[in-house]
């Protein structure tokens, strides 16, 4: 694969000019070229986004912002470069070994919010295949009488989980236990939250996902569906009386996780996300 030229050093050069430069390169890496660059030079700064808009446009760019459009022109994640994901209320650490969290995602906690009205709140959440504890530490955040339980086989993953609960100051609500989706797993959770892997083994994807994130979040067999399969199965002991859970899903995979779903005895609804895909499938008793 050719590499772009080195990106030339910012010394000399003002942020507004530096941004559009980096933004033009950027076009063939990036479906958000201008973004990622306004990211990547708030980071180099060492502030926002928003105050790099409001406060810096006229400022030099730093000398640091070459190296970080160089390794984004190499499809490393600018979540990765930057270190940090905004998701829901709340901003995660993240990098190499964790999956990325998506504004798709997001989609889980607004059914979970809708199905739990202002009056009402879930007090036991669980979540399974937690990464860096985006789903459940979202959750959180939002109710914050209700206590959780994060699962993930990643020992990496669950590092930064444990991280961003002190971070986010939900250490003292949030565990985190190594495992195998809900094996083992016991009691009635009024929240159950997932986001499997539920891509198929020799999907293309772009090279910033198949590159750098992990293979273990991402693929699961030749379907897609084999995670599925295992929790499905233990849906059914895990929630509670009037609880809900919401799986997120690929946007083909609807009918057949319904399936799944529904063959455990489970009542199932899709929802979907803000570009009009099937995103979220919801299951209750």
């Amino acid at each position: 694969m050719t590499r772009p030229p080195p990106t030339p050093p910012a010394s000399g050069r003002g942020v507004r000019a530096a941004l559009a430069d980096a933004a033009s390169r950027l076009a063939g890496v990036s479906d958000t070229p201008r973004l990622d660059a306004e990211l990547l030079m708030a980071h180099a700064l060492g502030t926002t986004r928003e105050q790099l808009l409001l406060r810096h446009l006229d400022d030099s760019a730093p000398n640091t912002f070459a190296s970080l459009i160089d390794r984004r022109l190499a499809h490393e994640p600018v979540a990765y470069i930057i270190g940090t994901r905004d998701f829901w209320t709340i901003s995660l650490a993240v990098g190499p070994g964790v999956l990325i969290p998506r504004p798709d995602s997001e989609t889980l906690i607004e059914v979970a919010v809708e199905h739990w009205p202002d009056v009402e709140a879930p007090l036991r959440i669980l979540d399974l295949g937690t990464g860096p504890g985006t789903l459940l530490l979202a959750a959180l955040a939002q109710w914050s009488e209700a206590h959780g339980l994060g699962i993930d086989a990643s020992p990496e993953a669950l590092d930064y989980a444990r991280r961003n609960a002190e971070l986010l100051n939900l250490a003292d609500r949030a565990a985190f236990r190594i495992g195998n989706w809900a094996e083992g797993v016991a009691g009635d959770f009024d929240l159950i939250l997932c986001n499997p892997p539920y891509i198929a083994i020799g999907e293309s994807l772009p090279a910033e996902v198949r590159e750098h994130e992990p293979g273990a979040a991402l693929f699961a067999g030749v379907d897609g569906l084999d995670d599925y399969r295992i929790i499905a199965a233990q849906l059914p002991r895990l929630i509670a009386p009037g609880g809900m859970a919401a799986i997120e899903i690929g946007a083909t995979q609807a009918g057949a996780v319904s399936a799944l779903l529904t063959a455990q005895g489970l009542k199932v609804a899709v929802r979907r996300d803000l570009a009009g895909r099937d995103r979220c499938v919801i299951a209750t008793p």
